[in-house]
């Protein structure tokens, strides 16, 4: 038992990959960071200053951009110190931060595209309503995207700040909730129930909410004219990808965590661990960019005034 309390640090055993091409890395993320930086603040400030754009679905997609520069910012800053220094070691309170930071930025990210279908379906299936129902609701919406996960997870956290671990390398470039449960000395069984449980309560709110939204979404569509259905459609398509460009991170930091992938290459774990942080506040900014005729415009005055 004496030998609990040695584990003081994790060793990210991920970057081992980086080390004969650092300065490569070092640019790449960099330039990742920067990127995910300016534009969701340019996307942010653009709702802020534009009064048109004062509406509850932009209002929910600045949400959605603090949201990306959070889910950013727990990852690469500590990814881009530990490329400039000889040591891959991260001490277990800074794992467990960082694990908080993954997991609510995670979480809250669906939650948000959760709210945002809701939006959707009552702005196709309640068009005369819309105005009276959403600013009333919108506020107590985003209250509750950054409320729930920031304290459900805290459920998780704190079976995890009780367990001591008798191991210390963690083969990502970041810390997970699963793989440091797994270096436990301890029986973790409970841990991996609550665990368990947890990621379904994290989860199926939202779907059903996503679901409930585009089955009724679809049912208008189906006996409405064309012209109402392509205009419908044309609204929801940048939240579609959205969801869909989220699903596939998902989808492949769970294939990455927990299945055997020894045999890929370390270019392709490397993508596959990281899609979820990186893909969706870069992409998202630029789906809803160039889908939305508002920003796109507002977008095109600003240039064109800088080019003046």
């Amino acid at each position: 038992m004496s030998n609990f309390s040695e584990v003081t640090a994790i060793n990210l055993s991920a970057y081992y990959g980086m080390d004969d091409l650092k300065p490569m890395y070092f640019c790449i993320f960099l330039t990742v960071y920067l990127t995910i930086i300016v534009e969701n603040v340019v996307l942010i400030r653009l709702v802020y200053q534009e009064k048109t754009l004062h509406e509850p679905m932009y209002l929910l997609l600045c949400n959605l951009a603090v949201n990306g520069l959070y889910g950013g910012t727990a990852l690469l800053p500590a990814m881009l110190s530990k490329l400039l220094s000889h040591s891959y070691e991260i001490s277990v309170p800074l794992c467990q931060t960082q694990i908080y930071a993954v997991h609510t930025y995670a979480t809250t990210e669906f939650t948000i595209l959760a709210a945002m279908s809701y939006d959707r379906y009552v702005a196709i299936c309640y068009p005369l309503r819309y105005h009276t129902i959403m600013p009333q609701r919108v506020v107590k919406l985003i209250v509750f995207t950054w409320l729930y996960p920031f304290l459900a997870f805290l459920t998780v956290i704190v079976f995890t700040l009780q367990l001591r671990f008798c191991e210390r390398t963690i083969e990502k470039v970041y810390c997970t909730n699963y793989l440091l449960v797994k270096l436990a000395c301890t029986d973790t069984s409970i841990v991996n129930i609550v665990g368990l449980l947890s990621a379904v309560l994290y989860t199926l709110p939202q779907l059903v909410m996503i679901f409930y939204s585009y089955g009724h979404i679809l049912r208008i569509c189906a006996v409405s004219f064309s012209k109402s259905k392509l205009k419908a459609l044309r609204t929801c398509t940048p939240h579609l990808l959205a969801i869909f460009n989220y699903s596939i991170g998902c989808f492949l930091e769970i294939a990455q965590s927990r299945f055997n992938i020894r045999h890929l290459p370390y270019q392709s774990k490397l993508f596959l661990s990281m899609y979820f942080l990186i893909f969706p506040p870069i992409l998202n900014p630029a789906i809803y960019g160039l889908s939305i005729q508002h920003i796109r415009a507002r977008l095109f005055r600003i240039f064109s005034r800088k080019g003046n």
